[in-house]
């Protein structure tokens, strides 16, 4: 990473963990009325409308192949990942969920050495095997922090963030003559219909602003949670993509869940000694991961 770069890195890195620690107190409240399906779609739905305007000025920059490659950010950045995360928080705190989200780091190391072919140093396999015991730890992690039975839901996470993963391998070395602002309206003017057809079509979202009480109240936490935590923040975060490394981007995971953790507690979570370890291990395995 450049030193003129250094500074502007690191204070994205700050805001984008404050936004998106903040996401799944957010997720949780939208939860309170909507079904998964219909928050991962609000969700969607909002950020795209969000980004229009940016979206339709930045066409004429589009060349034929940009199109399927921006879909495919779209998809494995953001659509996949809403309602994943969406599901996995009908039977999961918002804390856990945050402190799960961890693992980003560690799938973008793996996929960054298996297909984009990055050297793959001997400690991180340490801190990827690491990471994963963490996230088990977790996983099997109950309320009270206790180890009991395997929480399903947890998987669900985990998939996400090997999206996560993935998608930032894939802009940084697929996406490269596209600016950072280019690259997430786009990908978001590609989704967005997908999500607002099922929203409007093909759920009871609109039925349920009519009425069920406070639905209003869930649908402003999920536009707040599309325009803040989708939009504006996979912006910041493409652009954090562009001018440091995709290992030291996905290390927003390191302060993420300090901000997700203190949401929780003031909402009224607990947490026990086996959700301490579990986010203790996966921070170990991601430091080792991404040391020098």
């Amino acid at each position: 990473m450049k030193d003129e770069n250094k500074a502007s890195a690191i204070l994205l890195l700050i805001i984008l963990s404050l936004i998106w620690g903040t996401s799944f107190i957010l997720i949780k409240q939208g939860l309170k009325v909507f079904a998964p399906d219909e928050v991962g779609a609000l969700r969607v739905t909002a950020a795209a409308l969000f980004l229009l305007p940016a979206a339709l000025t930045r066409l004429k920059e589009l060349q034929k192949d940009h199109y399927g490659k921006l879909l495919l950010a779209g998809l494995m950045g953001t659509f996949i990942p809403a309602f994943l995360f969406s599901a996995a928080q009908t039977n999961m705190d918002s804390s856990v969920a945050g402190i799960l989200n961890t693992l980003t780091p560690i799938f973008t190391l793996m996929i960054g050495s298996f297909i984009f072919k990055q050297k793959f140093k001997r400690l991180a396999v340490i801190g990827i095997v690491l990471g994963f015991i963490g996230a088990l730890i977790l996983m099997f992690a109950r309320a009270g922090g206790e180890l009991g039975s395997l929480n399903i839901y947890a998987l669900l996470i985990v998939i996400a963030c090997g999206f996560y993963g993935a998608n930032l391998n894939f802009i940084k070395y697929n996406i490269t003559d596209l600016k950072a602002l280019t690259i997430t309206s786009g990908a978001m003017l590609m989704i967005g219909p997908f999500a607002a057809v099922y929203l409007f079509g093909f759920s009871d979202f609109t039925y349920k602003l009519q009425t069920v009480p406070d639905a209003w109240k869930a649908c402003g936490f999920v536009v707040i949670l599309g325009i803040m935590s989708t939009a504006v923040a996979t912006f910041l975060f493409n652009r954090l993509v562009k001018i440091s490394t995709p290992i030291f981007a996905s290390s927003v995971t390191y302060i993420m869940p300090i901000v997700a953790v203190g949401w929780g507690l003031a909402d009224g979570e607990g947490l026990g000694v086996g959700h301490f370890l579990g986010m203790l291990t996966i921070t170990a395995g991601v430091y080792l991961a991404n040391k020098k």
